[in-house]
């Protein structure tokens, strides 16, 4: 058994994913797990402030900030190898709303990818979908996302509406919200029945779905204060067998 599949909170996440599809994995179990106190994370947290304007958005919004990278994760060996960056594409059956075209994204910065906490959720996250279907080398695409908000404008963490991202899992880290209310994220089997709902909140607050087998969704995001600025930061980290 690895490391990973041995911890009570990926233990947990593991049979949860076998079964229903879908698991809240709290942050402080994950950072638990991956052995990260709070400086860890607000220094994490700081990589958001480098992201740049999404300027594919078919629905005209700039209320999405971002970057984009991916790696190959050996999760039993530990070994992560950044892939050279390349344009990002999901078709149009996938993603109504921004698929069926190459979508150009600045790369994820150095001091992003070399981050320890990064490489530690990473590997972790590869260690337990490996204990869920036996998959040896994974593909891993990372979305950095901001999403403000703003008296004129409404932000949309998920503009598509409940969907699937085409890969074997996917999981949304909550990185931190400013001034924001909504953000309720919800995960739902193929026949529409419903897992589980959270409103993403703690840096830390892991979401993990099979994508095979259940849907995502994640209501507007609008300021409590709107003289202020507002914000929801996420990384969405996409697992695919290779």
């Amino acid at each position: 058994m690895t490391t990973a599949v041995a911890h009570p909170a990926a233990v947990a996440a593991v049979t949860a994913l076998a079964g229903p599809g879908g698991h809240l994995l709290p942050a402080a179990q994950l950072s638990a797990l991956i052995g990260a106190d709070a400086a860890a994370w607000a220094r994490f947290a700081a990589h958001w402030d480098e992201l740049t304007l999404d300027t594919h958005m078919a629905d005209g919004g700039t209320y999405r900030f971002r970057r984009y990278g991916q790696f190959d994760l050996d999760p039993a060996a530990g070994e992560l190898t950044l892939l050279p960056h390349a344009p990002y594409r999901q078709e149009s059956d996938i993603n109504p709303l921004n698929g069926g075209v190459e979508r150009v994204f600045d790369p994820l910065t150095d001091s992003f990818t070399g981050d320890p906490l990064l490489r530690s959720v990473l590997v972790e996250l590869g260690r337990i979908f490996s204990a869920v279907d036996g998959t040896a080398s994974w593909n891993v695409k990372l979305h950095p996302y901001r999403v403000s908000a703003s008296a004129d404008q409404t932000g949309q963490p998920a503009p598509e509406g409940r969907h699937r991202d085409g890969v074997t899992f996917i999981t949304s880290l909550m990185i931190g919200r400013t001034n924001v209310a909504g953000g309720e994220s919800g995960v739902y089997t193929d026949e529409g029945e419903h897992l589980l709902t959270t409103t993403l909140s703690e840096p830390g607050d892991l979401l993990l779905g099979d994508d095979r087998r259940t849907l995502h969704s994640v209501t507007p995001v609008t300021p409590v204060d709107s003289a202020l600025p507002a914000h929801r930061d996420v990384l969405v980290i996409a697992y695919t067998a290779r």
